[in-house]
């Protein structure tokens, strides 16, 4: 993906149980779609979801692939930079593509739920012409804000646990608005986690999220062992909720992203 002129890959993480990768890059528009294609087209190339296991919902060996505005874009640029991404991905890799966020071209795909599921929404993708590639499935392409990617890590082995808090503190389930969240059973940890989205950090009091979680393990009989950011957060997260954000895990201001961005800006001069 950094082999596309003008892109700066920002950083990569792996999951051994959510069997998952999360990369994260940024250039103008124009260089970010090139990487984010060769990107798309790897991942084709080297995996066969029918045999694929891993606790994280899928529909794709790139199962999302979201563009964010930042640094003076705007939620248009990314819009448009979608929905040539998805025009692409069927056009080289013959590989279907559903649009959701603001990049969707139906309101009923705009939550990406409602569409990435197993057998979709059984309508047809919004390009191509077949539901999902035998091996490759299908890529949700995004246009949206920036989302926060946090879990947090229980001391228990019980998965029923980490589920009933992940439905308490939920939107969907009448939890905290803006918040995504399911419970899991880590096997390379020996525990469970409440793995959220957060998707909208300001109308969110994440210090109560926090909090809460750790009020409902304790009333489990059982508590916090950690919590991980994946991926970077915007700057104005950190400075509205930094203490919520320096209890994870070898936390560093790096994982800012206008900080991460700038260094690397400074390293390329």
């Amino acid at each position: 993906m950094e082999s596309a002129d003008g892109v700066t890959v920002l950083g990569w993480e792996s999951d051994p149980d959510h069997h998952r990768s999360v990369v994260t890059m940024a250039g103008l528009p124009e260089a970010v779609l090139e990487s984010a294609l060769r990107g798309v087209g790897k991942a084709a190339e080297l995996i066969d979801l029918s045999q694929h296991q891993g606790i994280h919902p899928r529909v794709g060996a790139t199962d999302v692939l979201p563009f964010i505005p930042l640094n003076g874009s705007t939620m248009e640029d990314c819009i448009n930079v979608a929905h040539r991404a998805g025009e692409e991905i069927w056009s080289r890799f013959r590989v279907p593509v559903y649009f959701y966020e603001f990049a969707a071209r139906s309101p009923e795909r705009r939550a990406l739920q409602n569409t990435r599921r197993a057998g979709f929404d059984g309508r047809p993708p919004d390009v191509g012409d077949v539901a999902a590639h035998p091996t490759t499935g299908a890529v949700m392409v995004g246009a949206r804000q920036f989302l926060i990617a946090y879990n947090i890590n229980l001391a228990t082995k019980d998965v029923h646990i980490a589920r009933d808090i992940a439905r308490r503190i939920r939107e969907s389930s009448g939890g905290f608005r803006f918040v995504k969240a399911m419970g899991l059973r880590l096997t390379s940890l020996d525990c469970t986690q409440v793995s959220m989205n957060l998707t909208n950090f300001d109308e969110t009091p994440l210090d109560t999220l926090y909090d809460t979680v750790l009020g409902e393990a304790a009333r489990h009989k059982t508590t916090i062992a950690e919590s991980e950011l994946i991926g970077f957060i915007p700057r104005a997260a950190f400075q509205k909720w930094p203490e919520f954000f320096r209890r994870t895990r070898g936390f560093e201001e790096s994982r800012i992203i206008e900080n991460r961005l700038e260094k690397r800006l400074l390293q390329s001069k």
